[in-house]
């Protein structure tokens, strides 16, 4: 594989792999050439296989990680600002014929069968030549469905035919969580993985095993390996008793001498520091709401976390805990990066300039009390503010003090430390700064050496361990071009606020409290049979000398910026040609060090079965999966509004190319009808081509890019609320009917929740709203329920509420699909609940409804010449 050229914009990172014959040996990897269309279905491009890099995490469910083995560690529970009570508002499900969205999908169940194929050896009753397939330990296969989550596959069997498997249209492939937190957890191996000498991939559930020598053949290469008699064993029954030959996924942890501080105890954990990077050209209303929010998130941090303040306008004010009697800063200019004379006065002077929370609360609440708003009558964009100095002096300070000088403690830093920027405008002053105004005559040549600057400042962090994250808020632009490649080169996201208010506030706090690995790195093999053409996730292409490397290892490599719990990776995969064998493998290996200190391999193996019915391989396919990495494949492309045009153009061509291929044609008709195994994937589509992320609902470009970039690096339970909203009716009782997220759900007497995954919107119907007791217990509920689904997300969402009719009610109408406009009947089959309104109330909904052109989803699809699929 080619070293690709430094990235730019772009957010995801896009590597190409080509995994040849084994039998050569290949010290290198060679990129493999696009994939092209198949004849007949030439009207929409396939995937574009070119470096787009990483983009930034947006987060559904951070999994939080588990002390009790030591290789995780908790996070602090975090709540939205004070709201209603809490209670639990137990969702009922749709009592529909519609298929709800879980949170996650139903991963494939691993055979716990044992048969052999019928070209493996003869059985001898000694043991001594016989290969045993082995099964895992636990049988029941919801075990390790759970197990298997963290590798989510667009379909559960793979067909045979290289012609059918390869069409562009619906495509193969896989979303892999490498940090994932797993029910049950992991397998925890605290000694040497065994490896394969060939290929590098490990021993696993499937290998076969040589009972009398302890021999293990190798599920990828199919080479036979030594075990140093360590497999040696009476029966296959004893070989259950090895974690990794009998679960599909387990967790290999060395500490080793050269990291002594590994202690599995959550409150022991080497925090950190956190660095805040604070505007400091803020009006007072701004500064009212981030002060509020910087003294909630003081009061948030553990006893044990270490922080620093650093202040930036047109000079850099930094912050010493030492003074504790007031707030005292030392001042560096902004204008230029800071000389190391400076910076070691400044490090090993006698200030102390990171200090744990316990030592230094009070400290911290008296400094930003001391905060003052902006005095000079210069408009918000003219300002001077020198954020990457000041981005550069927090680097400094966390790399001089890695050693932890402060208050005389000698520690070893735990994971990634972290750069939070509270941004209010953008860099205007100092290096990595645009001119104050577009019209400059040099602004185009200005803003690339800005980008470039920006990029290398991000990167220079990423070696130091350091993630920087930039949370911006107000209603000054901040040039977000400009500051993406700070955030996506560190490994850490940039968010874009309204104020810096109640959500500003929780994605502070969640911020600084996500445990991350760093030194990430993750390795795919595969059985020869599959080819890996594209990946979209949050690293870069890593280089041959920064692993392992085996006599005929075709691996994939990736360099993870950081490791979350929150990223996905979306892989893309074809058939080199017809496949012969009854399954194909899949291993995912991701190697890091955790908060403790401690070096993780997780090792995650998949097994497949292939087929040759093209009803059977549809019927396995999961139309979620299959839905999102068609949607990360194509928001790739689309950097831009034109791009986005052009790509909602290509989800029409798919949907219609799927039908050629895979559907039937109406008799007498030049209709096709979409293949009933596939009938929820059009829907899902439909709403990625007219949601925020393609359509035109969000009003600004900068707006849908940070969406863009957040979504490419997205777990998939997020990634799917982004895609296609959640619809929950609030009913009597405190419970929630989930319904299709349709605009016939805003019934006037009724209250909908809708997670829309960076938002989430409560609708109160007019009815409602009018009676004051029931509207104010419907709304509390309704709040209540959004804090909870979205309570562990990062980035947080906005949660607003409005009532029909009002002008914000049109954020919430133009996310649902509009089937008012379908006839009776169509609406009926497609939402069930109508059977249960009057005659009165299905005519006063039917005319509270306002004509626009926007088709509905059966219009749209019989547009195509396409029969929409029955609702399944």
């Amino acid at each position: 594989m080619t070293n690709p050229p430094p990235p730019s914009l772009g957010y995801s990172l896009t590597v190409t792999s080509s995994n040849s014959d084994s039998s050569t040996p290949q010290p290198e990897k060679n990129s493999a050439p696009p994939a092209t269309m198949l004849p007949g279905a030439p009207r929409f491009p396939p995937p574009k296989l070119q470096q787009d890099q990483i983009p930034s995490p947006f987060f559904q469910n951070p999994n939080l990680l588990s002390p009790a083995n030591g290789v995780r560690s908790p996070l602090p529970h975090l709540s939205t600002p004070p709201g209603p009570p809490v209670f639990k508002s137990p969702v009922r499900p749709a009592a529909v014929p519609f298929r709800t969205s879980p949170a996650t999908p139903q991963p494939i169940a691993f055979s716990s069968g044992s048969t052999l194929p019928t070209s493996s050896p003869p059985h001898f009753l000694n043991g001594s030549v016989e290969l045993q397939h082995q099964v895992p330990l636990a049988t029941e296969d919801s075990t390790l469905v759970n197990e298997s989550s963290c590798a989510l596959f667009s379909a559960h069997k793979v067909l045979k035919q290289k012609k059918l498997t390869n069409v562009p249209s619906l495509g193969f492939g896989a979303l892999f969580s490498p940090g994932r937190e797993i029910f049950p957890g992991p397998q925890i191996l605290q000694r040497d993985p065994h490896r394969c000498h060939n290929c590098g991939a490990y021993a696993n559930l499937y290998c076969k095993i040589l009972l009398g020598s302890g021999q293990w053949q190798c599920v990828i290469c199919q080479r036979l390996n030594g075990s140093e008699g360590e497999y040696v064993a009476p029966s296959k029954e004893d070989l259950r008793n090895f974690p990794e030959l009998s679960s599909p996924i387990v967790d290999y942890v060395r500490t080793g001498n050269k990291r002594p501080g590994f202690i599995p105890v959550s409150d022991s954990r080497m925090s950190a520091p956190i660095v805040l990077v604070i505007d400091d050209c803020l009006d007072e209303p701004h500064l009212q709401h981030l002060q509020s929010s910087l003294h909630a998130f003081a009061d948030s941090l553990p006893p044990t976390a270490r922080i620093g303040i650093i202040l930036y306008g047109r000079t850099v004010s930094v912050y010493d805990f030492s003074e504790e009697s007031m707030a005292s800063a030392d001042v560096l200019p902004g204008d230029k990066s800071p000389i190391q004379e400076s910076l070691k006065a400044l490090i090993y002077g006698t200030g102390v300039y990171l200090s744990p929370m316990h030592a230094s609360k009070e400290v911290a609440h008296k400094i930003f009390s001391s905060l003052r708003p902006y005095k000079s009558n210069i408009a918000e964009a003219l300002r001077d503010r020198c954020l990457g100095t000041a981005v550069e002096v927090a680097l400094a300070i966390i790399r001089g003090l890695s050693a932890e000088m402060s208050r005389g403690v000698v520690k070893r830093n735990g994971g990634n430390s972290r750069i939070i920027v509270c941004a209010g405008g953008p860099n205007t002053y100092g290096p990595g700064s645009v001119p104050h105004s577009f019209s400059h005559p040099n602004y185009p040549h200005l803003e690339k050496t800005a980008l470039k600057w920006m990029e290398n400042l991000g990167r220079e962090a990423h070696r130091n361990n350091a993630v920087v994250d930039i949370l911006c808020a107000g209603t000054c632009p901040v040039r977000i071009p400009v500051l993406q490649p700070l955030a996506k080169a560190s490994g850490g996201v940039l968010v874009l606020h309204d104020d810096f208010g109640e959500a500003f506030g929780v994605n502070l706090q969640r911020a600084s409290s996500r445990a991350s690995g760093s030194h990430g790195l993750l390795e795919i093999r595969c059985s020869d049979d599959i080819l890996i053409t594209q990946v979209v996730g949050p690293g870069e292409e890593a280089h041959v000398d920064t692993h392992e490397t085996f006599k005929n290892d075709n691996a994939l490599c990736i360099q993870m910026l950081s490791v979350e719990e929150t990223q996905s990776f979306a892989i893309s995969m074809e058939t080199k040609g017809d496949i012969k064998s009854d399954c194909v493998f899949f291993q995912f290996t991701v190697q890091y060090t955790n908060v403790y200190q401690a070096d993780i391999s997780r090792v995650v193996t998949v097994r497949l079965p292939t087929v040759d019915s093209v009803s059977a391989y549809l019927e396995s396919f999961q139309d979620e999966v299959a839905a999102i990495l068609i949607a990360k494949r194509t928001l790739l492309r689309a950097k831009n509004h034109s791009d986005a045009m052009d790509m909602r153009g290509t989800i029409d061509e798919r949907i219609k190319d799927i039908a050629l291929k895979f559907g039937s044609l109406v008799p007498k008709s030049k209709l096709h009808r979409f293949p009933k195994e596939l009938s929820a994937l059009p829907e899902l589509l439909f709403h990625l081509r007219r949601g925020p992320l393609l359509g035109s609902i969000v009003g600004h470009e900068d707006e849908r890019s940070v969406l863009r970039n957040l979504f490419l690096n997205a777990s998939f339970d997020l990634s799917l609320r982004m895609v296609a909203p959640r619809c929950l009716m609030h009913r009597e009782g405190g419970t929630f009917e989930e319904l299709p997220a349709y605009d016939l759900a805003m019934q006037s007497d009724t209250a909908v929740v809708l997670d829309h995954g960076t938002d989430v919107f409560i609708w109160l119907g007019a009815e409602l709203a009018a009676d004051e007791g029931r509207s104010a217990a419907a709304l509390a509920a309704c709040r209540t329920l959004a804090e909870e689904i979205t309570e562990l997300r990062f980035p947080a969402p906005r949660i607003l509420a409005f009532k029909e009719g009002s002008s914000q009610a049109r954020y919430f109408v133009s996310r649902l699909i509009p089937a008012h406009k379908d006839p009776p009947y169509e609406q009926e089959a497609r939402f069930p609940q109508l059977r249960s309104l009057t005659t009165e109330q299905r005519t006063k909904l039917k005319s509270s409804f306002i004509h626009f052109d926007d088709p509905s989803f059966c219009e749209w699809m019989r547009s195509l010449k396409v029969v929409p699929p029955e609702p399944s």
